[in-house]
């Protein structure tokens, strides 16, 4: 497990890195005007349904199913399965599509009220959101493909398409502004990559000889209880996403609101993806495999050791995030359009997405516990708790804090879920935390109390020695810090590791 995490991981790392150059061009091109948050909110709608019919409900409950099925009848029945959940999803999406196309200007009006003040603002939206929607409808077959191949055993396709993605966004980027309507041109960028990453799956699944070949579905047994499962993994995500529209629109009240969060959300969903969403990938297929061959300690063990290694390469992110925001927007963005006052808003809303970031890096492993045995019922639950609490929070903090007050709404809904996860699933028995995970917890916060401390100190010291360079002051300075902060952290983490003789290695069981 620990090679495709790995993997998963790594490949993750190229796609936040070709994530972070696109985001870098895209801020320096157009900064926080206009065309950057009408651009950013039409990125931002087709993605908020993509979690929902995709990636978030559509993974919880379409991979323990697949993968029971193809553990307990084999591989033919599970590829009549997928074609025949291929055939309901391609369907779903078609219809969303066109009543999207349809409503567009009002679903603009109610996730974007702010934009109504502005009409031509407000009208580039409602062109650019119509262009990049028709990405939902490929990307949501990406999703149902890369399921299937991660039940096999094969991560390195579904791995690649966001890179295939930010590759192709990167060069429409390039290419907008020699247009008088550059924000088209980007637009149209979206979509072209939801094509091109349907193709990379599609080829993958071929190759493998799994793709499926989407038939009238019946009501068998299997898709009965997929339906059943995803009935409320839909509701669960969807209550996750009212959370991130109420960030929408509650941002597009604020001068530069949307551009604020957008950009400081590219930062920490950096270590959420490349670790969090990364294990989640890889523990629940897994989960799910050992669970259905009757090995539940096996699973555990899985769980513990991913947990762990988790907390271990995302509390650097988490100190960095609170100790040195204002550096870390400085050294990547400020150049070009984005100005120094964009930085400052930024970095505020950066601080309060770290006071979260453990919590939402866990999520992923601690979901595994219920969808591993096709649950997906609690965590609906628990997530309506959490995302209700989370805006309500948003609505007492925006007006006192900004839009760094979303961004704490958004932490603190994320520790209510994992909390709420945690307790029940160990209650459960599904979830058991080890000696050397706790021990891992140890060694780590030491690490981290040492991190936090010398980025206090060496901050001022080394911003003011790059300020006598002649270029690159900011990110000389970022790039140094961060490198003898990880030093540090990790020489700690690692005798501590030793000292407690603690091993993230998993057993064969």
């Amino acid at each position: 497990m620990y090679k495709n995490l790995l993997s998963v991981g790594g490949l993750t790392l190229l796609s936040r890195g070709t994530g972070f150059l696109r985001d870098v061009l895209f801020a320096a091109a157009f900064g926080s005007g206009l065309i950057a948050e009408a651009y950013l909110v039409a990125f931002r709608l087709p993605n908020h349904f993509r979690t929902i019919f995709g990636e978030g409900a559509f993974s919880a409950a379409y991979v323990p199913c697949y993968a029971q099925v193809l553990e307990s009848q084999g591989k033919e029945e599970a590829g009549r399965f997928c074609s025949q959940v291929a055939a309901l999803l391609l369907t779903s999406q078609i219809v969303v599509l066109i009543l999207a196309w349809i409503y567009m200007p009002t679903l603009v009006d109610w996730l974007a009220p702010g934009f109504r003040d502005d009409p031509e603002k407000f009208s580039l939206t409602v062109t650019l959101t119509r262009i990049t929607f028709p990405y939902l409808l490929f990307i949501t077959l990406v999703t149902l493909q890369s399921g299937t191949l991660n039940a096999h055993g094969r991560f390195v396709a579904a791995a690649c398409t966001p890179i295939l993605m930010n590759l192709t966004m990167i060069a429409t980027f390039a290419i907008a502004m020699h247009f008088s309507n550059p924000g088209v041109v980007a637009a149209l960028g979206i979509t072209l990559s939801g094509v091109l990453q349907y193709l990379l799956t599609a080829g993958a699944a071929y190759r493998l000889g799994i793709l499926e070949s989407p038939t009238w579905p019946k009501l068998t047994k299997n898709v009965r209880h997929f339906l059943l499962t995803l009935g409320p993994a839909v509701i669960g995500s969807a209550g996750v996403q009212i959370a991130l529209f109420a960030d929408t629109i509650i941002a597009s009240l604020l001068p530069g609101g949307i551009a604020s969060i957008t950009y400081a959300d590219r930062l920490y969903q950096l270590p959420v993806g490349i670790i969090g969403i990364a294990a989640g990938t890889v523990l629940l297929p897994e989960m799910s495999r050992l669970r259905a061959a009757g090995k539940p300690e096996a699973a555990l063990h899985a769980q513990n050791r991913t947990m762990a290694l988790t907390i271990a390469l995302s509390a650097p992110f988490c100190i960095a995030f609170l100790t040195i925001p204002d550096l870390i927007m400085r050294g990547v963005f400020l150049r070009g359009a984005f100005t120094s006052a964009d930085a400052a808003a930024s970095a505020r809303v950066l601080a309060a997405y770290g006071l979260g970031l453990m919590a939402i890096v866990l999520i992923r492993s601690a979901l595994a516990s219920f969808q591993a045995e096709a649950d997906t019922k609690t965590p609906m639950i628990v997530s309506l708790i959490a995302v209700a609490s989370n805006v309500c929070l948003k609505l007492v903090l925006f007006e006192p804090l900004g839009a760094a007050g979303l961004a704490t709404a958004t932490a603190a809904g994320a520790w209510i879920n994992l909390t709420l996860l945690f307790l029940l699933a160990t209650r459960r028995g599904t979830m058991q935390p080890d000696r050397l995970l706790w021990k891992t917890v140890a060694c780590v916060s030491a690490a981290s109390l040492a991190l936090a401390l010398f980025a206090r100190l060496a901050m001022e010291p080394v911003v003011a020695w790059s300020a006598g360079l002649p270029f690159l002051r900011n990110e000389t300075a970022l790039i140094g810090l961060s490198l003898a902060g990880a030093l540090l952290y990790g020489a700690i983490v690692f005798a501590g590791l030793r000292f407690a003789g603690v091993s993230l290695k998993l057993r064969r069981r």
